[in-house]
């Protein structure tokens, strides 16, 4: 690689800007002071005593980072009975002193006795090597999913029982850990509920310590979280069913150009213009050169739109559905190599590859505040003006009134088709104008609807 010489400089002469920067400092010096000479005497006493920019505010930062840094560590692993336990034994004994009753007394050293025992099953450190390992960190709706985690003591001394946990979403899986020796190895195999489409978090998977009473609970943390993405169900479509979505030679538009697949008119040759487009025999008989002239062409984008608002659903299952339907329609057209933009209520997911956009389908959820399909509708055309076919998708609260004035906020030279859902709804087309409204009642209906659609 070549390096520039290096380039000789002189001493630049002295800028003048540093005096205006010092002027403008001392003048925002004297601002202040102003500023400070009009507060009371007691707001300055009170800022100079307890201030953003006062000791005792550094000294009640530094006493919050100690606390934080010392104390709490040490008093973490009190649960709430042990707080309760804690409490009761220091009045008791507080009291039992001072009013001289020997039965309080007494409470307050079993209860002392009881957290001093509980600190000896907490005090120490295991030391494990842990590893947690999923079979498969995506399955579909339905499908086992396994978890296996392996413990081994890498402690020189033997190890006493304890318990692991490893979190699953919202549940929490709770093993047994046996005493081992130097070396030992530990395993165990869990199972994961799938019987719903979500983003699960497993782990991080900790050792926990507590004594038999439960006033103390340590847990210390070996594994980072694992996500188990749940994809929703999709159904394999015949190639033949996604035609009305393929074209090799995009869609033509009203815009001319000087070169393209699509011809339009001649016109004059001007300087500068292609001589391959030259239409020779039009050339000969006007006497002038005479050139084609072509209606550009642009490249097929299938927009897929998701309605998230409870409002356009009479029923769980339906939204369920209808993201299985939008997942199905979407892996196809990515295996088709076609341009995919997916958009729901409340955001744009992404679908370079077949694998991210049931990714994300997995963590969408529905909400009262998102907008219903006409604002979808407004929001596909506004940020995906230049599809070719939008497909919608919502359930049975939505209604043909509403495809029509859907359809009017959506670009016309689109191609659009609405899939309802309704639970346990018959399959059926219905053309409304230049829109197509499909209703399905389960996924597996989607191929044969297809069909139908490429046919129309």
């Amino acid at each position: 690689m070549t390096t520039a010489p290096a380039r000789a400089t002189s001493t630049p002469a002295p800028d003048p800007e540093p005096a205006t920067a010092t002027t403008t400092a001392s003048g925002s010096t004297r601002l202040r002071s102003a500023v400070q000479r009009e507060r009371p005497p007691l707001r300055r006493a009170l800022d100079a005593a307890v201030g953003e920019e006062s000791v005792t505010s550094a000294w009640a930062a530094a006493s919050a980072a100690w606390l934080r840094r010392v104390v709490w560590p040490v008093l973490e692993p009190i649960t709430g009975f042990g707080w309760a336990v804690l409490i009761g034994t220091v009045a008791a004994l507080g009291g039992g002193i001072a009013l001289g009753w020997k039965e309080l007394i007494v409470i307050g050293l079993v209860g002392a006795l009881l957290l001093i025992a509980g600190i000896a099953f907490v005090v120490g450190r295991n030391r494990y090597r842990i590893e947690l390992d999923l079979a498969y960190t995506r399955v579909v709706v339905g499908e086992r999913a396994l978890g296996r985690i392996e413990i081994h003591a890498a402690s020189q001394k033997p190890l006493l029982p304890a318990t692991i946990e490893v979190p699953v979403g919202t549940a929490l899986a709770s093993f047994h850990l046996p005493r081992m020796q130097p070396g030992d190895v530990h395993e165990d195999v869990f199972a994961i509920p799938t019987s719903r489409r979500t983003i699960l978090q497993v782990g991080p998977v900790r050792s926990v310590r507590g004594d038999p009473v439960g006033l103390l609970r340590r847990q210390v943390k070996w594994t980072d979280p694992v996500e188990l993405y749940v994809h929703p169900k999709t159904v394999q479509l015949d190639e033949s069913a996604p035609g009305l979505i393929r074209d090799l030679e995009g869609i033509t538009t009203r815009d001319l150009t000087n070169s393209d697949i699509a011809f339009h008119a001649l016109r004059d040759y001007v300087a500068g213009d292609d001589r391959r487009y030259i239409h020779w025999k039009s050339s000969a008989r006007t006497g002038t050169l005479m050139v084609r002239q072509f209606e550009q062409t642009r490249r097929s984008v299938l927009a897929l739109g998701l309605s998230t608002s409870p409002e356009d659903y009479g029923d769980p299952a339906e939204f369920e559905t209808a993201i299985s339907i939008l997942g199905s329609l979407g892996v196809q057209a990515v295996r088709d190599e076609m341009d995919v933009v997916v958009q729901t209520s409340r955001r744009t997911l992404p679908a370079s590859t077949g694998k991210r956009l049931l990714d994300a389908l997995s963590g969408v959820e529905w909400s009262p505040r998102d907008d219903r399909l006409l604002d979808l509708a407004a929001t596909i055309a506004r940020e995906h003006a230049g599809a070719s076919v939008i497909m919608l998708h919502a359930g049975a609260g939505v209604e043909p009134t509403l495809v029509r004035r859907a359809r009017t906020l959506l670009p016309s030279q689109a191609r659009v088709i609405v899939f309802t859902v309704g639970k346990g709804a018959k399959p059926r087309l219905q053309p409304m104008g230049d829109t197509m409204l499909a209703t399905v009642g389960s996924v597996s209906d989607l191929p044969r609807v297809m069909r139908g659609v490429a046919l129309q």
